[in-house]
Order: C-alpha cells, then structure tokens, then sequence
C-alpha cells in the first residue's frame, strides 16, 4: 500500500513539478490526436453528409462497410500503413515510417469511419424535413446544406469528440508505426505500456493522470452538447 501512495505522490509531482520529458509526451499526443482528428473530419464530414442525403446505388453496401470499420482494430489499420510507409512499400521513398506524421495517417484511417458514420446517421433522421422545408422557402442546394450543418452542429460536434476519444485512447497502430521512440513519438498511451513494463510506476501514472483528465474533459463537454439541444 505504500508503494503505491509513493508512486501516486511521485506521479503528482512530475505533473506539477512541469517535467519536460512528461509534458513533451503530452504535447505530441495532443498534436497527433487533434491533426489526426481534425484531418477525419475533413473527409468524413463531407462524405456523410453526402451518403446521408442521397440515394444511389450501392448506399446500403457502404454504409455496412462504414459501419464495419467504425470496429476496426487499431492494429490493422497500423500494420496497413507500415506496409504502404516501409521501405519496400509503395511509400517508402517519402520516409514517412516511424514519425508523427506516421501515428497522424494511422489514427486518420481508424478515425475516419467513426466520424463518417455519425454523420450518416444524424443527416439521414434530418435531412428530409430540412429539404423540404427550404425548398419550400425555395432555397438553394447549397443553402439546403448550410442549413442543415447548422441543424446538426451539436450531433456533428459529438462525433467529432467520439473520434477524438478513439484516437487519444488508441495504442497498437501509433506504436506500430510511430515506434514509440523517446523525444519523437513517444505519446501518452504508449509511455503507460513502456513505462509500466519497466517498472516506473510514477511516471506511468502521472500520463495516466492526464489520461483520465482528458477524456473526462471530453465526456463533460459532450454532456454539455447533449444537454444543449
């Protein structure tokens, strides 16, 4: 039991004592998690936007496939992208293997679905009465599409914290891909595994700290959203 309160003294130290190894790992996960999730939404804001206002052929097969990717295991979407970013893959010329822009197009990929699914969901259950309504205004298409972004601006918001919940809680691809290499890409989740491993328990617990933090930063404002509509 001591141990353990020395290693939870030990952890709070390093958060307040501002320790730079600790902090520079926090920093990267923010950039990576955010670029990553910023760069989801992007693409899949639009394409869900796009899928759930439509009718084509082939609609139904996509969203299933969405919908199965939205479950993908992290560690496929890492081993894909080592492959296509590996020396001997399509991409290896642009070195890209083993740095933050790496850990960015993993979490891109794991993210993606997630974001586009939402936003499937959400346009298809509001899409019909706001068309209808602007056209009878007689409104433009694009007029009908502002509209309805701003219509869904809470649900749309929630999806983009759920993306980002995935991807600051993700371990296997950006381990994969990033090679969790100290001063590089060694981010939070990361650390915690290597940390652990090694035995320090402060240090692991401190990021876990800060773990716990954000995604209870993240739950609070998506109530917040919930509790705006």
């Amino acid at each position: 039991m001591n141990e353990i309160m020395n290693s939870i003294f030990s952890a709070w130290s390093l958060i307040v004592s501002l320790d730079s190894e600790v902090y520079g790992i926090i920093l990267l996960s923010l950039l990576v998690t955010v670029a990553s999730t910023g760069g989801a939404a992007v693409l899949g804001i639009p394409i869900g936007i796009i899928v759930g206002s439509r009718n084509f052929i082939g609609k139904r097969l996509f969203v299933r496939v969405i919908n199965t990717l939205m479950g993908l295991p992290p560690v496929v979407a890492g081993l894909v992208v080592y492959l296509f970013l590996s020396c001997k893959g399509p991409l290896g010329h642009m070195q890209l293997l083993f740095t933050p822009a790496a850990m960015v197009i993993a979490q891109i990929i794991i993210v993606l679905p997630i974001i586009t699914g939402l936003t499937v969901v959400v346009v298809q259950l509001k899409y019909k009465s706001i068309e209808e309504t602007c056209k009878g205004l007689g409104m433009s298409n694009f007029r009908i599409i502002i509209m309805l972004i701003h219509e869904c601006k809470y649900p749309l918001f929630s999806a983009l914290l759920a993306g980002y919940g995935r991807s600051i809680s993700e371990v296997g691809a950006v381990m994969l891909v990033g090679g969790n290499i100290q001063y590089k890409t060694r981010v939070m989740t990361t650390s915690i595994v290597l940390e652990t491993g090694k035995g320090n328990y402060d240090k692991a617990l401190a990021l876990g700290i800060i773990l716990i933090l954000v995604s209870f930063f993240i739950n609070w404002i998506l109530q917040r959203f919930q509790e705006a509509k």
